[in-house]
């Protein structure tokens, strides 16, 4: 299905209502290396990557990335969504089971420590450009539910920029493919904003990344959003090339498709699958740029 809101083409495996953009613009839990070269949280803070399969996150004071399996398990009925005996709050990166996702919130927030940190201040989450304003409520709601603070919302994409140090306020175009396991989503960034972006769901992934059934599909909507780039921007945008992140991104076939088709540099972030979150830290670091970029997430 390809949907067209406020000006943008964004192609979807499956049906989705995605809203109008704002003018202007394995199992088990484990930790990853800290954010290189920052200094720890800003006391009261922490930054929060809500995953279709993992959830990672990092609290005030935090040394490591927190990760964690993005289930919980079922309740007292035995309910389950995996058939494995446990619950999986988030489809696609949003949220489809808010009783589900407050336990997990709440699992995630003990994950990383906070008994010194408390109370908290504000907990910066990522969301995904498609989510709808119904999708970014219910993750306001899980997380306020158990941080009891002030929750911002920064789109992911924006988020794993920054995780990667592009300056997203620079007014030369950026193209960035995140790749996450429910959804993969293309965008342009300029100015501190994303201009243009597709998403396309995904039932699921492989250990590998995107299946090889969507890989094409993936291929394509970036061709689409790069020939959709006013023709004056963009030489700037195949000078600086495609930033990949999120947990696909280094898949090698995926990669050389992109190569092929767009004819641009591709360039896979150094651990992609931390881009999210690492991006999410910094801004804790920086609010008035997470103030700004939070504009696009509310």
């Amino acid at each position: 299905m390809v949907s067209r809101m406020s000006g943008s083409w964004r192609a979807s495996a499956e049906p989705a209502a995605f809203p109008p953009r704002p003018k202007g613009g394995a199992d088990g839990a484990g930790a990853a290396d800290p954010v290189a070269g920052e200094r720890s949280l800003t006391r009261g803070y922490a930054a929060l990557d809500l995953g279709t399969a993992r959830t990672r996150s990092l609290g005030a004071g935090g040394a490591a990335i927190a990760e964690r399996p993005s289930s919980v398990p079922a309740d007292a009925r035995g309910a389950s969504t995996d058939g494995a005996g446990s619950l999986r709050p988030l489809r696609h990166g949003v949220v489809v089971d808010q009783a589900a996702c407050n336990r997990l919130v709440r699992l995630v927030l003990r994950d990383i420590g906070l008994s010194e940190a408390w109370p908290l201040e504000r907990v910066l989450v990522g969301v995904p450009v498609a989510a709808t304003s119904s999708n970014r409520q219910a993750v306001r709601t899980a997380v306020h539910a158990v941080a009891g603070c002030e929750v911002t919302l920064v789109e992911e994409p924006l988020a794993a920029a920054v995780g990667i140090g592009l300056d997203v306020t620079d007014s030369t175009p950026r193209l960035l493919l995140d790749v996450g396991a429910g959804i993969v989503e293309a965008v342009v960034i300029n100015a501190g904003a994303i201009t243009d972006a597709r998403a396309l769901q995904l039932s699921a992934t492989t250990k590998e990344g995107v299946p090889s059934y969507a890989i094409d599909s993936v291929v394509t909507m970036t061709s689409m959003l790069l020939r959709d780039v006013p023709a004056h921007l963009r030489p700037a945008v195949r000078d600086t090339g495609l930033a990949v992140t999120g947990g696909g991104a280094a898949q090698p076939r995926l990669l050389r498709r992109l190569r092929t088709a767009l004819r641009i540099p591709v360039h896979p972030a150094p651990e992609p699958a931390h881009a999210t979150i690492r991006g999410l830290t910094r801004l804790c670091r920086r609010p008035s740029l997470a103030d700004r970029l939070a504009g696009r997430g509310r």
